[in-house]
């Protein structure tokens, strides 16, 4: 969320921000804001000064009757009944205007950091590196014929419960899922040195206003009947545990992690990925999220992608490094990097984690501030968050990648321990 002082500050700013993230009425929607600004403030002052006048006309009349001027006081009693009025009108103005320009400001995404490519789209983002070779596999089956033909993926009996974009893994899958997200887990808590959390897979309101999911895309998201959300990332909670906190700067970064269960309606995806567990309702995911300093977000950054890295290199799966352009970046993120893994069915790289630094947009919204042992000041922190991995996304690449011509799966070597050296699936 913005602060409508740096607006009123530099208004181009945000306008070549909004715009290069599409926005085709960025002018008119920063002239919005300075006119509700410009009249917030006047109804402000409007009240501040009808609360003087009326404080000083009170002691007059003390005054007035003490000089027995009877009709000097009436009239001062006049005056101050007639600005309770004022006063009340004033104070709804600002209430009015107050929430107005708040719920205008909240719906506005994050500017792009300066070295963010310009682009419309996808199609604007540029390579940053990568690892691996895609090996040839002729005629490369997709993880849905591969998983019926083991019988260890059931999307029928997932939709007779459920209904479509869920999944049933049994045996040897569900098995080989679950040690990708054990793996994943203890790779980042062991050697990389995020802390391991358990966080709530419900949250509130405010919760999902902080990290930027409401109230811009309620759609996507599912609602309990008790007014709470399901997560659709643990990046909410994570990020959320810093939420109205003054935290240590001697204590930063905090690095956290967590394996959960996610949910999302995909309200907006309909037609796109309906074949297979790319897209799902309902999936598990490795979350990174990193609370920092403003000085060391940038490099905070870059050590969360290399840590998100690690994970595919060790599972030997080729990828590649996209620094998305403006058009295509969250709501929420000043600078994203995605890393897409090879598909060998669709040849081409999918999206299998995504690495943004949000700057102070997050901090803003849930007022979270650190502050330097022995001073007064206080600054809002900088939020950062990255899949390390997607275990769906993931399971999906190893069994695409490692696919033999007999039907089965090889296991990859790092995965072998959590599958008690098993080497082959089928």
């Amino acid at each position: 969320m913005h602060d409508i002082r740096a607006i009123r500050d530099d208004a181009a700013a945000f306008v070549r921000g909004w715009s290069s993230r599409g926005a085709d009425d960025a002018l008119a929607t920063v002239d919005a804001l300075l006119d509700l600004d410009k009249r917030l403030r006047a109804a402000q002052t409007g009240f501040q000064e009808a609360q003087a006048r009326r404080n000083e006309a009170s002691k007059l009349i003390g005054q007035a009757k003490a000089r027995k001027d009877e009709a000097e006081a009436q009239r001062l009693m006049a005056e101050v009944e007639s600005l309770k009025g004022v006063i009340a009108e004033f104070s709804e103005a600002e209430h009015a205007l107050g929430a107005q320009l708040r719920e205008r400001l909240a719906a506005l995404p994050n500017l792009p950091a300066d070295d963010v490519p310009a682009g419309p789209d996808e199609t604007g983002n540029v390579k940053q590196g990568g690892w691996g070779e895609p090996r040839l596999i002729n005629n490369p089956r997709d993880h849905v014929d591969l998983g019926e033909g083991l019988g260890m993926m059931d999307f029928e009996a997932a939709a007779r419960m459920s209904g479509s974009r869920f999944v049933v893994l049994q045996s040897g899958l569900a098995r080989l899922e679950r040690a990708i997200g054990q793996f994943m887990l203890d790779l980042q808590t062991g050697e990389h040195g995020y802390r391991e959390v358990s966080p709530p897979l419900m949250v509130r309101d405010d919760a999902m206003f902080g990290t930027g999911q409401l109230p811009k895309f309620a759609e996507d998201l599912f609602h309990t009947t008790d007014g709470r959300w399901l997560i659709p990332t643990a990046e909410v909670s994570l990020t959320n545990l810093v939420r109205e906190q003054i935290t240590a700067e001697e204590e930063l970064p905090l690095r956290l992690t967590a394996l959960t269960p996610c949910f999302r309606a995909e309200a907006g995806s309909a037609g796109r990925d309906t074949r297979g567990m790319i897209r799902q309702h309902q999936f598990s995911k490795v979350e990174l999220v990193s609370i920092t300093t403003p000085e060391e977000s940038e490099n905070e950054h870059q050590r969360m992608v290399a840590c998100a890295e690690e994970v595919l290199k060790r599972l030997e799966l080729p990828y590649r490094v996209m620094l998305l352009c403006t058009g295509d970046m969250g709501f929420s993120a000043r600078k994203t990097y995605d890393l897409e893994v090879w598909l060998p069915s669709q040849n081409t790289y999918r999206e299998i984690s995504s690495c943004s630094n949000c700057g102070d947009f997050q901090a803003r919204r849930m007022d979270a501030r650190c502050r330097k042992t022995g001073e007064k000041g206080t600054r809002f922190v900088h939020t950062l968050n990255g899949s390390g991995l997607a275990v769906g996304r993931t399971l999906v690449a190893v069994m695409e990648n490692y696919q033999e011509e007999d039907g089965r799966i090889a296991v990859p070597t790092v995965l072998q321990p959590y599958m008690r050296g098993i080497t082959h699936i089928g």
